[in-house]
C-alpha cells in the first residue's frame, strides 16, 4: 500500500493530499530511510513521522483498503512519542 494512502486510511493524517505533502517534505521515514508519498508500506514496517514539535514512532500491524473510524487504530501500534524543542 502507498504511504500516503496508509496515513489517510489509518487516520494518522486526515487528507491524502496533506499526507503527500508531509512525505515530500522528508518528514517521514520507513525503516530508517526517508520516504516519498509513493513508497510502499508493508506489515512490520517501522514509521517515524515528524508532526511539528512531535516525533511519533510506530509499527504497521495490518493493511486495509478502507476502514471504519473505530478500526483505524488497529492498523498500527505507537512505540514512542517524543517532543522536540526547537
Amino acid at each position: 500500500m502507498r504511504l500516503d494512502k496508509f496515513l489517510k486510511v489509518s487516520r494518522l493524517i486526515k487528507r491524502r493530499t496533506l499526507a503527500k505533502e508531509v512525505a515530500d517534505q522528508g518528514r517521514i521515514q520507513i525503516n530508517g530511510n526517508t520516504a516519498k508519498a509513493s513508497a510502499m508500506v508493508k506489515e512490520g514496517d517501522e514509521l517515524v513521522i515528524r508532526f511539528g514539535q512531535r516525533i511519533v514512532t510506530l509499527s504497521v500491524d495490518r493493511l486495509m483498503e478502507t476502514t471504519k473510524k473505530e478500526e483505524a487504530g488497529t492498523m498500527y501500534t505507537i512505540k514512542k512519542e517524543e517532543r522536540v524543542n526547537e
